[in-house]
């Protein structure tokens, strides 16, 4: 998507920003594909650079870039083979369900605007007038945000061991409040767990299917990648696919890259 807007922009001489051809991209999702995602696939495809992770605001469009020291840790993806089938239509429900949480706390708020206004403490403090599902929901993503935030700081420290461990929280979160992950996810965090050698691991993607990403020592990352799928296939009887990943720049011409 952001690939053909960027080639379009390219040969037609439009003279769209990179920010403005992702602004087009996830309008074309909200028009055409009927789904009311964010900008962070978008963002990520044209503002990405080469050993580097982003930290979009997705309110004031600001955004940051964090070292990722990818010849020492790889980033491996295990596909659990089972498809995105409720991905688009879940994510929308998830939207209103925090909508509805956002306007029962503007009630006692009125400064909220988002839950990215709301603290975890607020959250707790009114749980007894939300939805206990629109509960779950909102101290998800508050939790999240402060996840993000974490994150942040140790890549800055260069601490990958405690990166790691966000992501094993942002999984549980997805699996347990935002309710998007599905059985074989899981079991693919749980064989991650329990490999001393792996960093992190989470669900990525729109849920209920799809891949993990895991963060593995370079050295490591064969070992896993063989047992992994030993596990996997032991214990769903699935094969596994895996891939190992590079973090690469964004879309660019040729001239460029």
């Amino acid at each position: 998507e952001c690939g053909l807007a960027f080639a379009l922009n390219e040969l037609l001489r439009t003279g769209f920003s990179l920010l403005e051809l992702a602004l087009i991209g996830q309008a074309a999702e909200h028009t055409f594909a009927g789904v009311q995602c964010g900008l962070m696939d978008q963002f990520a495809s044209l503002h990405g650079r080469a050993g580097h992770v982003v930290r979009l605001d997705c309110r004031s469009l600001e955004y940051e870039y964090f070292p990722f020291d990818s010849a020492a840790y790889h980033l491996v993806l295990c596909n659990s083979g089972v498809k995105h089938s409720l991905a688009s239509s879940e994510y929308n429900t998830r939207r209103r369900e925090c909508e509805q949480g956002v306007a029962v706390l503007q009630q006692h708020y009125p400064e909220v605007q988002t839950l990215r206004d709301v603290t975890l403490a607020q959250v707790e403090s009114y749980c007894a007038a939300l939805d206990p599902v629109v509960y779950r929901r909102c101290r998800y993503v508050v939790e999240e945000n402060q996840r993000v935030e974490a994150a942040c700081r140790h890549l800055a420290a260069g601490d990958l061991a405690a990166f790691g461990r966000q992501m094993y929280a942002s999984h549980a979160g997805l699996r347990d409040d935002y309710e998007v992950s599905c059985p074989e996810l899981d079991a693919l965090v749980r064989i991650a767990q329990v490999n001393s050698q792996v960093l992190g691991a989470r669900m990525m993607g729109g849920g209920f299917g799809g891949c993990t990403i895991n963060l593995v020592p370079a050295a490591a990352v064969a070992e896993f990648v063989a047992t992994t799928a030993a596990a996997y296939e032991q214990q769903l009887g699935l094969p596994l696919e895996t891939y190992q990943t590079t973090i690469v720049g964004g879309v660019s011409t040729l001239a460029s890259t």
